[in-house]
């Protein structure tokens, strides 16, 4: 089977959460498999006390209740352990750079902790669907020939998910680079400002990304419309989103500042 070329760990995650939200879903058990430079693999997974009820129609899909993770730590008190464990590993998963990274930021940032935002993301959805278009189950099947016993279950899913990955090493040969920064350049989809693509870069201008001043510079329409950023600091945006526009109005305030 074909080999990853690694120069840092790199850790592919799978989360199981109350819903789809960013802002107000939280996150009921995430897996995390580690991949080291020397070959070497481990894995941790932990079920977490969300603090909110798991919707019926959540639990139908991953199998975890209330009662499951009722005396589970909440994420606040596993987030120094999952930074720690995080720490200087590259990211992967499964339509993971539209939401179980997201999601996962958001919650470092609900309870007051940093993420490191300088890593390189590599979404093993992205390749599959650019190059045939198929869901995870199918792509176990397709490219490991095996059916995926316990779907929606996040160690089966993430445990599936790098075994998906180097099948598509495998069938892809050279036209599929086997390194980590080539990989994250091809699986990603946009230039985004914040992990919720409420931002994006155009022209090397952070610009918005939905709404009536879709495509328009933030930093003009701060300066026009300054309230039309409260209004998203009030509202029920990711908070990693706020994060980003807080950081463009600070340097604007700052470069009015200096230049007074």
């Amino acid at each position: 089977m074909a080999q990853l070329q690694l120069d840092k760990p790199l850790a592919f995650i799978d989360l199981e959460t109350t819903g789809i939200n960013l802002g107000s879903d939280r996150i009921v058990e995430i897996s995390i498999l580690k991949l080291f430079p020397n070959g070497n693999r481990e894995t941790k997974t932990m079920r977490i006390n969300p603090g909110i009820p798991i919707p019926a129609e959540s639990s139908a899909v991953h199998g975890i209740y209330d009662a499951d993770v009722a005396d589970k730590p909440t994420f606040a008190q596993v987030a120094d352990e999952l930074n720690a464990y995080l720490d200087n590993c590259d990211l992967a998963g499964y339509n993971s750079n539209k939401f179980d990274v997201p999601m996962l930021v958001e919650e470092f940032l609900r309870c007051g902790k940093g993420f490191d935002e300088n890593r390189r993301y590599i979404d093993v959805m992205r390749i599959f669907t650019l190059m045939e278009k198929r869901t995870l189950e199918a792509a176990y099947r397709f490219f490991c020939n095996k059916t995926l016993e316990n779907a929606h279950s996040a160690e089966a899913d993430v445990t599936a998910t790098y075994e998906v990955l180097l099948g598509q090493l495998d069938k892809y040969g050279d036209a599929l680079a086997h390194d980590v920064p080539s990989l994250h350049e091809f699986t990603k989809d946009g230039d985004f400002v914040d992990f919720g693509r409420r931002m994006i870069m155009k022209n090397g201008v952070p610009c918005f990304n939905f709404g009536k001043y879709n495509g328009q510079s933030c930093e003009d329409v701060y300066r026009r419309e300054p309230q039309y950023f409260d209004w998203i600091y009030k509202s029920d945006f990711p908070e990693h989103t706020k994060l980003k526009l807080r950081l463009i109005a600070l340097k604007i305030k700052n470069d009015k500042n200096k230049a007074s």
